[in-house]
């Protein structure tokens, strides 16, 4: 891979952005960059080519920083998590039982023999989507509280299992690399835990901001590559490590300039790198040819939002039930370890994404109206409303300037 290709995939990737910028359609960032990836790709003019061993190497690094990403999402020091962690295990896990059943039955529709697979699919959610869509909305009330808490659940759960069930002939290594990474990252945060409780890490941000050292950055990455370096040698992807150290800083606080850094290196680089290859990797002339992985995809799209609102009948309202079914990393890595490992069938990765699209634009459609019945109303936020540290009125659930946040420090 050249500097000419390098900056070939930096400059369209900006179709991303671009899209998403749009009043009229809003789409994620990673479809810009899948589609311009597509155009450019195997699909289209060949001008990228996915099997370069540089640009693969440099798609994957993407791939581990955009899970990192997605594990610092999940609120692991919020009390909201902690909330309500009983009945959002209850419909995490009923999800999961009727999404194994969903997913043998969608395997044994179109003959694959994927059901596991296409289970974990199923029963996945996404923080790294839901969590934005709702930034602005105080998750305080008991049917968010739980949302959160069963989202980190399907989250955790189905990043773990994914790999299991993308290729079952290798559980029993792939479940010892697991174990190792998993038990990888609870020494990590074990020792960013007795940092931060010393006063180590507070002595070094002053130290690294003073000198510009970026020290906490290249602990992060030395964390999370080595993490990456461990399931490599159990040969797993480093999906299960990238989201593993994120739940580990996220466990721990991560500092607002570490999280500021590591998002300018992934979003401004590695993970348009990785969106813009995996497109490449895409041959979608196979829909053509085989026609049945649209009805797959639009399957696996439906039947999730189906099986997402089953504890409807738990009490969880309908709209946030639905909105748990946003789903992007799970589907996004079981299409990448499929083709790089050729384990799917042709047209198969194409149909796991085009699911997660359906999923994607259900929850752009029912993020609002969640919303909508999450904000206060006037008589009750002026309530809610009283003098803080700072001397000013402002709502309960916010944080004066100059009081720390519970979630971020630095």
């Amino acid at each position: 891979m050249s500097f000419a290709l390098l900056a070939l995939v930096c400059v369209v990737a900006l179709a991303g952005p671009a899209l998403a910028l749009s009043r009229w359609f809003h789409l994620p960032v990673v479809i810009g960059e899948l589609l311009v990836g597509i155009v450019l790709g195997a699909t289209g003019l060949q001008a990228l080519d996915p099997t370069a061993d540089t640009f693969r190497f440099l798609a994957e690094v993407g791939f581990v920083l955009v899970m990192f990403t997605a594990g610092t999402h999940v609120p692991v020091r919020d009390p909201v998590l902690r909330h309500g962690a009983g009945r959002a295990a209850g419909q995490a896990g009923l999800v999961a039982v009727v999404a194994l059943a969903a997913g043998l039955g969608i395997a044994a529709v179109f003959g694959t023999g994927h059901g596991l697979l296409y289970a974990v699919l199923l029963a996945s959610s996404s923080a790294a989507v839901v969590l934005p869509a709702l930034a602005d909305t105080p998750l305080a009330a008991p049917p968010l509280t739980t949302m959160v808490s069963q989202i980190a659940f399907a989250d955790t759960a189905c990043i773990v299992l994914l790999p299991l069930a993308v290729d079952p002939s290798r559980a029993g290594r792939a479940g010892l690399g697991a174990l190792a990474v998993l038990g990888a990252a609870v020494l990590a945060w074990w020792v960013l835990d007795r940092f931060e409780l010393s006063g180590w890490r507070r002595r070094v941000h002053r130290v690294s901001e003073d000198r510009g050292l970026a020290i906490e950055l290249r602990s992060v990455l030395a964390i999370v590559f080595g993490l990456a370096a461990l399931a490599g040698l159990f040969s797993l992807s480093g999906m299960l490590a990238g989201f593993a150290a994120g739940l580990a800083v996220s466990a721990v606080g991560q500092p607002r300039r570490v999280g500021k850094q590591v998002f300018a290196l992934t979003e401004g680089l590695f993970s348009p790198i990785f969106f813009v290859w995996l497109g490449a990797s895409l041959d979608l002339r196979e829909l053509v040819v085989h026609p049945q992985a649209i009805a797959l995809g639009v399957a696996l799209g439906v039947v999730a939002l189906l099986v997402h609102c089953v504890p409807v009948l738990l009490g969880q309202p309908l709209p946030i039930a639905a909105l748990t079914a946003a789903q992007l990393g799970v589907p996004v890595a079981a299409a990448a370890l499929g083709s790089q490992r050729g384990l799917l069938h042709p047209g198969e990765p194409a149909a796991l994404l085009l699911g997660a699209l359906v999923t994607i634009a259900a929850a752009a459609v029912l993020a609002p109206r969640v919303a909508a019945r999450a904000a206060p109303q006037p008589e009750n936020a002026a309530r809610e409303r009283r003098p803080n540290e700072c001397g000013r009125s402002t709502p309960r659930w916010s944080v004066c300037r100059g009081v720390p946040d519970p979630q971020h420090r630095g």
